[in-house]
């Protein structure tokens, strides 16, 4: 048609996941801010008896969404960004990635805390300087899809992401004050017993913290001292 769409991966088939998910076929990304002329959006809603006609999408979900098992419903939902499509003429105007930094998930909330990313003096979340560009990925366990379930895992703040390339996280864990992050690192708790990773410089390694007592658990600590959980300070 000759004008902008924009596609949510709601709106996609499974089938065509890897293909919708192909960053040099679609290299750009809706970062969910709109500029309206409400001059325009008036002779919209008047067009189509008070409402503008987007497209709805169909989300599959649970009654509640804490709890896998309660009954499964579809929500019908529709994306404001998908009215681009709707005014003749509209276009979209490319940002640099420095000025897109997206939570959707509480992986990106994570990260977004640290000091992978600062405030600006006129109050914009960026990138620091020293990341170059290159958000840190970070990938949290299903059991901290929540708020609520994240605070616990970081209850004295972040862990330090400036030079993290990769994080993972799986298991029931907190983390004190004082972690570290560098390159390719991942924190394991495959027991029943929740448990704390110590404060240290962590460096490209898996971490498995149900490790037998005797395994020595490699760390680079401040001191002995100072890998006391909260609970025992």
């Amino acid at each position: 048609t000759g004008t902008l769409l924009l596609r949510e991966s709601a709106q996609c088939p499974e089938q065509d996941e890897t293909a919708f998910q192909d960053t040099t076929k679609y290299n750009y990304f809706n970062t969910n801010n709109l500029w309206v002329d409400l001059k325009a959006l008036k002779a919209l809603f008047e067009k189509h008896g008070g409402s503008v006609p987007l497209p709805v999408m169909k989300n599959s979900k649970t009654v509640d969404p804490r709890d896998k098992q309660s009954t499964k419903v579809l929500q019908l939902e529709t994306a404001m960004g998908a009215a681009i499509e709707c005014f003749p003429g509209s276009t979209a105007l490319v940002v640099p990635r420095t000025r897109f930094a997206p939570v959707k998930t509480t992986s990106d909330l994570f990260a977004l805390r640290s000091d992978a990313y600062m405030l600006t003096h006129d109050h914009r979340v960026v990138l620091h300087p020293d990341r170059r560009g290159v958000p840190p990925i970070v990938k949290l366990d299903a059991q901290y899809k929540f708020v609520d379930a994240m605070e616990r895992l970081i209850p004295r703040g972040p862990p330090s992401l400036l030079a993290c390339k990769q994080l993972s996280v799986e298991g029931d864990l907190s983390l004190c004050e004082g972690v570290i992050i560098q390159g390719n690192v991942a924190f394991r708790n495959m027991g029943s017993t929740h448990l704390w990773v110590p404060p240290g410089v962590y460096m490209d390694q898996t971490i498995d913290l149900a490790q037998p007592p005797d395994s020595k658990l490699v760390a680079s600590t401040p001191s002995s001292a100072d890998q006391s959980s909260p609970e025992e300070t």
